[in-house]
Parts: structure tokens; C-alpha cells; sequence
């Protein structure tokens, strides 16, 4: 006896059955012939009890040949003793079906391996592009609201609350707006009593409220519009009401809702354009919120920031003091940069340049330290080897990670300006111009490692004359790391010596002279310099 192979067909989930399947079920229950048309009755198409909306896609056309229709349950291949009718052709004449043997969806899935896995192998439909999603509150949630459509002509989804309780709980981060059914005004003159233990009686059986809720009080009409804002935060309201409350309508508005509407002239339309303003308008609200938000913040970081900039304490002093100043960060104003001067009581006056590796708002942090530290360090008298090794414990005590170092450049400067102390640090050796001679970096070879490499470092300090009259630069790595045009080569301390120089034979002084060698190093980069830039200039006439 052959075997009975069996064809692969296309299987019909249960969530995937349109009206003409559900039909063909049924008919294939009762156990009685086939229609030429292969079609199923009226009273067969939808399921009884069953919603009409709940049947899936629309129901195929009538006049639609057999063999473009779904192929019904009954026809796959049954068990051993149960047969069952086939299809007729549209073509074929009318004939006498063979009697059909019921066959449940339980018993098909068991008994038919096969269509169970061609089922099981069937794609999942994608899920439809969810638009709005609308919250109705209100005491009546029965109550008549008409279809709408969202932008791209999807359907809005509602759902609906009784009360506050029950809102709350069915807001969830798809809801796009709500629409709060305002209950009517009380007349004039007519106040109701909170009831419970918080009413209290006076003489004559008088009924006096025992306190007053700050929300829930009668004469608040608009008390659960504050507590659905409060509720709701994110998602644009709308207040519905009769035509009657105009004025308390006007007053949802300015309380805090995007708009009202009124019962008597709601209809779809109205309805869906006025849900779609409503979210447009609360997204554009939440925007300006954020940039204004945004705003103020970055004015506060700003006056942080210029607080945090060092006052040069000069006083008594003759020697001139200009700095300039540019954070590698973008919108910034501070940097991991750093540099101070001040004037002790024996008239040193102490300069100091620094820079913490990298330039975030950590390492900008760590240089306000960094600097506050040094000047109070300076002013306890500390200076040299003593200060640098002071300066690095606080390093490591602050820093965020091990692998951070700072590169520092200390000048003590006698009370009469011709000698000064030099201490390096990892840093750049300053740049000294003397009166009629050619300026020229400071040796570099006497100075230590940055701050935070080796525990046990030591800085020596070294002498240098400086004359009667002179200029001495400062300067952090940003100034000499730019690039000049697009290739690799770096400015370096070389060619910011010459650029410095140049600008001195034009005759520029103090901050004139640091700003025209900051703009041409940037021209020279092509643009901004990533890092960085600190500059330092002292003068004795």
C-alpha cells in the first residue's frame, strides 16, 4: 500500500484567518458539501459572539476563483479510516461530496505533524506602525468619541480611565495626550462638604470642614486638571467641556493645558487636528524648556569658570603682567591649563605656568587645585624643590586616575627684578628677551620629571640674570605643538622663538604681543589648536 506523501501548503494561523477561513471552518463542521464557489454562507463568516473587528483582515471578494482562496482546515490530509471532501472547481459541474469527518484545531495540531510545522514555519506579520495614542479621563467612558487620524492617516488608539487612579495607571510612555472631560461647573453660592472623619459639627448641628485640601477643595475647578499636569508632565492635555464653561475653559489654558475643546462641536475631525496641535505644540514647549535650561546652565558654568581664573597680586610691584588665555574645550572657558602670580610680603613676586595632561573638565578641575594649592603654598613661604614636591602630593591625592601628570614651570623674581629662581618641571623652558639682545629659550637640561611620574623626584632650582630691563614668556605645550600648513611638522620651540621675535621687532607689547602670536600660531594650524593654549608674559621696563 503506497505511502501517502505529503504536499507542502501554505497554513493559515489562527491571528492570520480572515472571515472567508473562519467560515470555511465552520462549514467543514458540519459536515455537508461544498458550494460551487468553495464561499461560505453569511452566517458563517463571522463567528458567533465574537466582534467584527476582531476577525483580522476584510473578508476576500465573493466572485473569487477556488484556487485563490485559502485552503480551509478539512483539506489537509486526515488519519487513517476519516476522509474527507474535495474542492470542487469553479469549472467543474456540481457532484455529490463524499461525507466529511470533523476535524477540531486540538485534534489537527496533534494528529497532523506536518501542517504543525508548516505552521510553526511560518513568518510572524510585522507589527503595523503605531501612530498617537489618546487617554480619555472622564466620568463616562462610554461616552461617544469619533474615529481619529494621526500625520500619516493612522488610526489614533484610545483608551479610556474613570477616574485619576485608574489614568495613572494606564499612562504609559506611548501615550501622546490626554483629554480630560471636565465635569460642570457647581452654580454659584453652592459648596459641598468634604465628608468623613475630617468634618466636624458647631453648636446647632452646623457642619464645619475640619480642614481644606489644597487640591481637592470645591472652589479649585480645576483641580484634577493640576493633578493630571503633575501626573503627566511630558504629555501635551486637552480640556473638554460645554460651551457654557468657556471661561473655565480659558482657564485650563492658562493653567497648563495646550487646548479646549467643546462637546457640543467635537466631531472627528476637529478632534484629530486638535490632538495633533496639542502634541506638537507640548514637544516644541518641552524644547524651549531644555534650550532654556541648557542656557542658563552654560551661564552659570561660564561665571563658575571666569571664577575660577586667577587675579594676578601684584600690588607694590613694578613689573608689568599680561596673560592669554584658550581652553582646547569647545564653549569652554577653563581648561587643563593653569598659571598664576602673586607678590609676598619680601617682594618676590612668584609666577607659575602649568598643564594637567589632557583638557576635560576633570583635569580643568585638577589645575584650579593645582594653582590654589600653589598659592597658598607660596604664601607659607615654600618654594622650589619644597613647593614642587608639596604640589605633587596633592596631585596624587586629587587625581582621578594614576596615569594623570601635570608639567610645571616656576620663576621667583627678587624684589629689585635682575635675578630670578627657575624651576622646571616636565614643562617648557621659558623664553627671556633682553634689552637689545635677541630672545633665546632658558636651558632646559637642570630641570625634573612632571608631577605625579616618580615618587621620590627631585626639581633643582637655577639661578638666571636677567638685567635691568627685559621680557620673560610662559608658556604651556599648546603654543608649539600646532602644525604648520597641512603637513606633520610642528612649530615647535624653534620656530615659536622666531615667530616671537618677529613680533617684537614690529613693536608689540604686553597683550598685543601675546594675541598676535596665538593668531598666527592658529593660522599656522590652519584653525583651531586642539589643546590647550596658556601664556605667560612678564616685563621690566
Amino acid at each position: 500500500m503506497p505511502v501517502p506523501v505529503p504536499h507542502q501548503r501554505t497554513a493559515v494561523l489562527p491571528h492570520q484567518a480572515g472571515s472567508v477561513d473562519r467560515g470555511c471552518a465552520e462549514t467543514a463542521r458540519a459536515a455537508v458539501g461544498t458550494p460551487a464557489h468553495g464561499g461560505c454562507s453569511e452566517a458563517s463568516r463571522t463567528p458567533q459572539g465574537a466582534p467584527e473587528a476582531s476577525l483580522g483582515p476584510a473578508p476576500l471578494p465573493r466572485d473569487l476563483p477556488e484556487a485563490d482562496l485559502p485552503r480551509p482546515a478539512a483539506d489537509r490530509r486526515l488519519p487513517a479510516g476519516r476522509t474527507a471532501a474535495r474542492p470542487v472547481a469553479a469549472h467543474a459541474p456540481a457532484t455529490t461530496a463524499e461525507p466529511v469527518t470533523s476535524v477540531t484545531p486540538e485534534e489537527s495540531a496533534v494528529e497532523d505533524p506536518t501542517a504543525a510545522a508548516f505552521a510553526a514555519a511560518e513568518p510572524a506579520p510585522e507589527p503595523p506602525a503605531q501612530g498617537l495614542t489618546l487617554l480619555l479621563i472622564g466620568e463616562d467612558p462610554n461616552n461617544h468619541v469619533p474615529e481619529m487620524w494621526d500625520w500619516a492617516g493612522r488610526k489614533v488608539r484610545l483608551r479610556t480611565a474613570r477616574n485619576l487612579t485608574e489614568a495613572e495607571r494606564l499612562l504609559t510612555d506611548d501615550v501622546h495626550c490626554i483629554l480630560l472631560d471636565l465635569t460642570p461647573a457647581e452654580p454659584a453660592g453652592r459648596e459641598e462638604l468634604p465628608q468623613g472623619p475630617s468634618t466636624r459639627f458647631g453648636p446647632g448641628g452646623t457642619a464645619i470642614p475640619a480642614r481644606a485640601d489644597a487640591v481637592g477643595t470645591p472652589r479649585d475647578e480645576l483641580a484634577a486638571l493640576r493633578a493630571v499636569l503633575r501626573m503627566a508632565p511630558s504629555q501635551a492635555v486637552l480640556v473638554l467641556t460645554c460651551e457654557t464653561d468657556a471661561e473655565r475653559a480659558a482657564d485650563a489654558v492658562r493653567v497648563g493645558a495646550q487646548d479646549y475643546l467643546f462637546r457640543d462641536e467635537l466631531d472627528g475631525k476637529v478632534l484629530s487636528r486638535a490632538v495633533r496641535y496639542a502634541v506638537e505644540r507640548k514637544r516644541a514647549d518641552l524644547a524651549q524648556r531644555q534650550l532654556t535650561e541648557s542656557r542658563l546652565r552654560a551661564q552659570e558654568n561660564a561665571r563658575l569658570e571666569r571664577g575660577l581664573l586667577p587675579t594676578p597680586l601684584l600690588d607694590g610691584s613694578e613689573l608689568r603682567f599680561a596673560a592669554c588665555y584658550r581652553p582646547g574645550r569647545s564653549r569652554a572657558l577653563l581648561g587643563g591649563d593653569f598659571y598664576d602670580t602673586v607678590r609676598t610680603p619680601d617682594g618676590t613676586v612668584h609666577a607659575m605656568i602649568g598643564d594637567v595632561c589632557g583638557h576635560g573638565p576633570d583635569e580643568a578641575a585638577l589645575g584650579v587645585e593645582l594653582r590654589i594649592a600653589w598659592r597658598a603654598l607660596t604664601f607659607a613661604g615654600l618654594y622650589g624643590d619644597e613647593l614642587l614636591a608639596t604640589l605633587q602630593k596633592v596631585l596624587e591625592n586629587e587625581r582621578s586616575d594614576d596615569e594623570i601628570f601635570a608639567t610645571l614651570c616656576t620663576v621667583d623674581i627678587s624684589e629689585d627684578g635682575h635675578r630670578a629662581g627657575v624651576c622646571l618641571a616636565g614643562h617648557p623652558a621659558p623664553l627671556l628677551a633682553r634689552a637689545g639682545e635677541r630672545p633665546e629659550l632658558l636651558p632646559y637640561e637642570f630641570g625634573g620629571p612632571a608631577l605625579g611620574l616618580l615618587p621620590e623626584a627631585r626639581w633643582p632650582r637655577r639661578q638666571v640674570e636677567l638685567g635691568a630691563a627685559w621680557s620673560l614668556l610662559m608658556y604651556t605645550d599648546g603654543l608649539i605643538e600646532g602644525r604648520i600648513g597641512e603637513g606633520t611638522q610642528r612649530l615647535g620651540q624653534e620656530g615659536m622663538t622666531e615667530l616671537v621675535t618677529r613680533q617684537m621687532a614690529s613693536g608689540l607689547t604686553g597683550e598685543e604681543l601675546l594675541e598676535a602670536s596665538v593668531r598666527e600660531v592658529r593660522a599656522l594650524n590652519g584653525g583651531e589648536l586642539t589643546d590647550d593654549v596658556a601664556v605667560l608674559l612678564l616685563d621690566r621696563s
